[in-house]
């Protein structure tokens, strides 16, 4: 159905960690924590062509050389707001990953993506980055995203989400044929609201509590 550039990511555990957050009775605590799970599971699959080079290291028996990652490292970029929820859990695989964060609301009536913040790293451009959004909806606000990206000169840019629908994985396709883009699950399609149906509601309304 997608090409090579699209993960879709079927983890047994990511599956039964998705069928919570889809619960409409999981409450906000725990649809945090779960959240922040589910991008740290991703992130292992998102990771895993980070260069690695050798170091000399002395263990508690002897010297030799083993592999650490290579160069400038990552950076992660969410998606105001409901892309903060997905930070935290890669920060914990990856503490030394540094953090940008672009602000984009979809107009209602529109839909179209609309920018209130925009600040990143002073080095972005040399580190591997990834956009993190729970839904990928119309794919307004990624492709938006990712072109500000490109704008500060990355070049090494994925897209991670946790639920998307074929249109915004194509309408991404189609503006970044070089983003590849990790998922956890394609639902069916949208509403009349641009919402992901059966999906699992406004995710940033979740993670924060608010309606």
């Amino acid at each position: 159905m997608f090409d090579e550039k699209v993960h879709v990511l079927d983890h047994p555990l990511l599956q039964h960690k998705l069928s919570i957050l889809r619960d409409k009775n999981t409450g906000v605590k725990e649809f945090r924590e779960i959240v922040s799970e589910v991008a740290a599971l991703e992130c292992y699959e998102a990771t895993r062509d980070l260069p690695l080079e050798d170091v000399e290291i002395e263990t508690p028996m002897t010297k030799g050389k083993f592999k650490s990652i290579a160069g400038k490292k990552l950076a992660i970029v969410p998606i105001l707001r409901a892309g903060l929820g997905m930070v935290d859990g890669i920060l914990n695989l990856i503490p030394s990953a540094k953090v940008g964060h672009i602000g984009l609301y979809r107009d209602p009536d529109t839909h179209v993506p609309v920018e209130y913040y925009c600040k990143m790293p002073s080095d972005i451009a040399e580190r591997e980055v990834i956009v993190l959004d729970p839904m990928l909806a119309t794919g307004g606000s990624a492709v938006a995203a990712i072109q500000f990206m490109k704008n500060y000169g990355c070049q090494h840019i994925k897209l991670m989400n946790i639920l998307a629908v074929p249109e915004g994985i194509q309408a991404v396709r189609e503006a970044h044929p070089d983003v590849e883009i990790y998922v956890a699950a394609v639902d069916p399609g949208l509403n009349d609201h641009a919402y992901i149906v059966p999906g699992l509601g406004d995710a940033g309304d979740r993670i924060f509590g608010t309606k």
